[in-house]
């Protein structure tokens, strides 16, 4: 696995030894993957459906190609995969390669929204009526995976998006695989499994700018990676119970997880820094709200409130910025 702890160099041999084998170098990966087709029903946007899957713009297990299509790599219960998806014509047009590729098929439609209801959804807000009218395309996508979508949101925990992002970047290429097929030519990377996770020594999460707190909790989260991924088929509020049993994830860290993993419409975030902010100010003109007051203001969304908010968030509707951005903490060199 790329990215593991490097041996001891060894000396060299005697000139009498005898030649030391060279291993047969890997087959090539297959060009041509397997294929699945998939055509929603009514407006559909393929990169707001799986944007809230990339974890900042250099993120190693996402890309977003110049010519429209994403790919993504995912390491699932078949083993690592390689997805690649595009929009054309009215369908999305799918390839996949590795030992996961025909779990991620299986899954696609899940992944792009099939599961998901938005008729389900009625605006009660002007500021959300035109956002809906302008974004009609959006779906909740439905990973079917906890752990992809868990250790990131642990990482992002109470620092800056930056620092996360960095963290997520520098770890999983440092300890994951290249994707399989052609994804290892667009730079991805599979990322580790629970027990590569919990092999990774304690000055490497330093060097990565993560703190005790988040790399503990993240070692809790992979000694029960199997109990927390079956958590991905539950109701979203019992996946969330079973997410929050392990010390040091509560309702912020839960709610992003299951948004993705179960499509949860209605997880909203909770303990988050800007966004009763931006609910606040978007709804009633009020940017100084609390969870509680964000909670009141959503309410008439009760069980579509986190579609709510990404329409909210969607419209750009923001408060202006009162203060400078918080520092970017440098871990490494405490």
């Amino acid at each position: 696995m790329a990215g593991r702890f490097a041996p001891r160099p060894r000396s060299a041999p005697p000139s009498h030894a005898a030649p030391v084998p060279v291993p047969a170098p890997r087959p090539a990966q297959p060009v041509d993957g397997i294929r699945r087709r998939w055509t929603p029903t009514g407006p559909y946007d393929l990169g707001l459906v799986l944007g809230p899957l990339r974890r900042g713009p250099g993120d190693p297990t996402f890309r977003a190609a110049p010519d429209g299509s994403v790919w993504r790599t995912s390491l699932t219960p078949a083993g690592p995969g390689t997805l690649r998806v595009v929009a054309r014509g009215g369908a999305v047009e799918a390839e996949a390669w590795g030992a996961g590729a025909e779990w991620m098929l299986e899954q696609l439609p899940d992944l792009l929204g099939e599961s998901d209801d938005p008729d389900a959804f009625v605006p009660r807000h002007r500021l959300v009526v035109a956002a809906q009218r302008r974004r009609p395309g959006l779906r909740l996508c439905r990973t079917g995976l906890v752990l992809e979508s868990l250790i990131p949101s642990i990482l992002e925990q109470k620092v800056t998006t930056v620092e996360a992002y960095r963290a997520w970047r520098l770890l999983v290429r440092t300890y994951g695989e290249p994707a399989p097929g052609p994804g290892a030519d667009e730079r991805l990377y599979v990322m580790p499994d629970a027990r590569t996770w919990a092999m990774i020594p304690s000055w490497e999460w330093h060097k990565a700018g993560v703190d005790a707190k988040r790399s503990s909790t993240i070692l809790r989260a992979v000694r029960v990676a199997r109990r927390l991924e079956e958590a991905a088929a539950m109701d979203p509020e019992q996946a969330a119970a079973r997410l929050e049993l392990i010390p040091g994830i509560g309702p912020w860290t839960s709610a992003e997880v299951v948004q993705r993993s179960n499509g949860a419409p209605d997880a909203v975030t909770v303990g988050d820094y800007h966004l009763p902010g931006i609910v606040g100010h978007a709804l009633a003109g009020d940017r100084d709200v609390d969870d509680a007051a964000m909670l009141e203001l959503l309410a008439p969304y009760a069980g579509q409130r986190h579609r709510a908010t990404r329409l909210i968030l969607l419209s750009g509707h923001t408060p202006a910025r009162r203060a400078p951005r918080m520092a970017i903490r440098n871990i490494a060199q405490l």
